[in-house]
C-alpha cells in the first residue's frame, strides 16, 4: 500500500493506492495456458528440449498444471504437419517423463488464415485446443482480404475460432468498431497476458485495457516462446480495472481435461 500527498485548493490532502501487482501473481493454481510455443524445434519457441523444459517449469511455478501447446502452421515459413506435431508431442511427454514430470501436455496449432488454412479445414480434421475450438491468429501487417470469408466458412465446417492476441494487431488500433465486427463473425478473443504489462509497448496495453473493459476477451494465454517472456512475469500490471483480467484468467478452466 503506497501513501500519496497532494495539495488541493492549498490543502494537503493524503490517499491510499494500492501497488499494482506482478503478473505472476495473478496466475491462480490450477491454471490451463492455452497458447505457448514449447514443443521443441517445431518453430520459433523452444528450440531444444532443454528450453522445454524450463519453460514448461517456470510456468508449472506460476500456477500452470495443464498446457495446451500451439505451434505455429504458416506457409513457407513453419510448415509443420498435424502428423509431425503430434509426434512431436509424444516425444516430448516421454522426455518430460523421464524428468519426472506428468503435468498434463498437450498439442493443438495456432493456425494463420490464409488460403492454405482454407484447404486444410476443408480437406482434413484440425487441431483444436478443445472439441471445436480452434486457435487462429493473422499477419501482423494486414488482415487477410478474405478474412470475413475464411471466418465464415470455418464456422460452416463446424469449428469456433478463437483469435490469438487481437491487441497486437496495429492495423486495427485506429478503428475499434474493426473489433465490434469481428466479435458479430464469431470470434472469440485470447488476450496475451503479456500485454498487460507493456511487454509489446504502450498502444498494445491500451487497446488491451480496452478490449478487457468491454468484456471482449474470452481467454487468455502466455504465448511464452522464450526466457524473456518468462521474465516478463515479473513485471507489474499496468491496468486501472483487475477485474476484467481476473475473468478472463479463470474462464481458461473450460479447456480443462479429466
Amino acid at each position: 500500500m503506497l501513501l500519496y500527498r497532494i495539495i488541493f485548493n492549498n490543502e494537503v490532502v493524503f490517499f491510499f493506492s494500492k501497488n499494482k501487482p506482478v503478473l505472476k501473481d495473478l496466475i491462480p493454481e490450477g491454471h490451463i495456458d492455452i497458447h505457448s510455443h514449447l514443443l521443441p524445434g517445431i518453430d520459433d519457441g523452444a528450440r531444444t528440449f532443454e528450453d522445454t523444459l524450463r519453460l514448461t517449469l517456470a510456468l508449472h511455478r506460476f500456477g500452470v498444471t495443464q498446457f495446451i501447446t500451439t505451434p505455429h502452421i504458416i506457409q513457407h515459413v513453419w510448415e509443420n504437419t498435424h502428423e509431425g506435431i503430434l509426434s512431436k508431442k509424444i516425444e516430448t511427454i516421454q522426455q518430460l517423463e523421464n524428468n519426472n514430470i506428468t503435468i498434463p501436455f498437450q498439442a493443438a496449432a495456432e493456425y494463420l488464415m490464409d488460403d492454405q488454412f482454407v484447404r486444410l479445414f476443408q480437406s482434413h480434421d484440425l487441431l483444436t485446443l478443445k472439441d471445436n475450438y480452434v486457435l487462429v491468429e493473422m499477419s501482423y501487417i494486414n488482415a487477410p482480404i478474405q478474412l470475413y470469408s475464411i471466418l465464415f466458412d470455418l464456422q460452416v465446417a463446424g469449428y469456433i475460432p478463437v483469435l490469438a492476441h487481437p491487441e497486437r494487431y496495429l492495423f486495427y488500433h485506429n478503428n475499434f468498431n474493426e473489433y465490434v465486427k469481428l466479435k458479430r463473425a464469431g470470434c472469440l478473443f485470447q488476450l496475451n497476458l503479456l500485454s498487460v504489462v507493456g511487454y509489446y509497448g504502450p498502444q498494445i496495453t491500451k487497446i488491451a485495457e480496452q478490449l478487457l473493459a468491454k468484456g471482449m476477451y474470452s481467454y487468455v494465454g502466455s504465448d511464452v516462446h522464450h526466457d524473456n517472456h518468462i521474465k516478463a512475469f515479473d513485471q507489474k500490471i499496468k491496468l486501472k480495472d483487475f477485474a476484467p483480467l481476473k475473468e478472463a484468467i479463470v474462464n481458461n478452466q473450460f479447456f480443462k481435461v479429466g
